[in-house]
């Protein structure tokens, strides 16, 4: 990719979105912000850390099962060494979830004496819930929340109004809509986003982006990509591994040419189910 390469990816509703934060901001005790395990730096809208920074908050690792175990815990001891709370969160099976409720208990204990001298006792603990489309922001909401009701769903937009959503435990979560950033400048950034599919094939072509991944699968977990592919990788560039997976997997046309676009879904298909096993694009060094 192109190190000039910029993607403009921002909705008209955006702007309005980040107006709408900015303002619900004032009745917000608690930020809760979700991340991609996978992809920490990526996932994060820069222009919410501006917006943030004089909340209490919490960062979510979500998709932990999808990230690599050892660098989403070199994660949490980072964020640890910052003063910031980070959680590691699988919103499909629940795994974490408890520890989100406890810590945002344990992040109003810092403020709610403001409130106290204000004779609100008993007042309800007001979260925030943000983050960029397709980190599983309406899942982790639907596991904390106990719900199914939520339409959960992979385009930007889907959670499309802001609701409350009251727990058990005396916490009231305002979701928000996935608020995306006007330009992505940084070429690896936005093709770190394109592995996870939250940048789709019309700003980033597919085979493209496979070629890509299989450039870093090669280098950082090669052993993956031999197990689950049954490949050699040794002395072969990146378009041979891709001919050989493709060999694998039947991906050819005529003539026994591989079929790049069939074999790139594959790809990527099986890296974002978690197929190809437990990866982290992004360490915390």
């Amino acid at each position: 990719m192109n190190e000039s390469t910029k993607i403009n990816w921002y909705p008209g509703h955006m702007a309005k979105t980040k107006k709408q934060i900015i303002e619900d901001l004032k009745l917000i005790d608690v930020v809760i912000e979700i991340l991609d395990a996978r992809i920490p730096i990526s996932s994060r809208n820069p222009d919410l850390e501006s917006l943030i920074e004089n909340k209490e908050r919490i960062i979510i690792l979500n998709k932990v099962d999808l990230a690599d175990e050892y660098e989403t815990k070199e994660w949490i001891n980072l964020y640890k060494k910052k003063g910031v709370t980070a959680i590691a969160v699988n919103s499909n099976s629940g795994n974490g979830i408890a520890e989100v409720i406890k810590n945002i208990k344990n992040e109003y204990e810092k403020i709610k004496e403001k409130y106290i001298k204000k004779g609100r006792i008993g007042k309800t603990i007001k979260v925030m819930v943000i983050g960029i489309p397709n980190v599983g922001k309406s899942s982790f909401i639907n596991k904390i929340s106990k719900r199914n009701a939520q339409e959960v769903g992979n385009k930007p937009g889907v959670t499309k109004q802001k609701k409350w959503i009251k727990l058990d435990e005396g916490i009231e979560l305002m979701d928000t809509p996935g608020m995306l950033w006007p330009k992505i400048e940084n070429s690896n950034m936005a093709i770190n986003l394109a592995f996870v599919g939250t940048i789709g094939e019309k700003a980033i072509d597919n085979e493209e982006i496979a070629y890509y991944l299989i450039e870093y699968l090669a280098k950082e977990y090669p052993n993956k990509l031999i197990e689950r592919y049954n490949i050699e990788l040794e002395g072969k560039e990146t378009i041979e591994i891709i001919e050989e997976i493709a060999k694998k997997r039947g991906a050819l046309i005529s003539g026994g040419n591989v079929d790049l676009g069939r074999i790139s879904d594959i790809i990527l298909n099986e890296f974002r189910s978690g197929k190809i096993g437990r990866i982290t694009i992004e360490f915390p060094r």
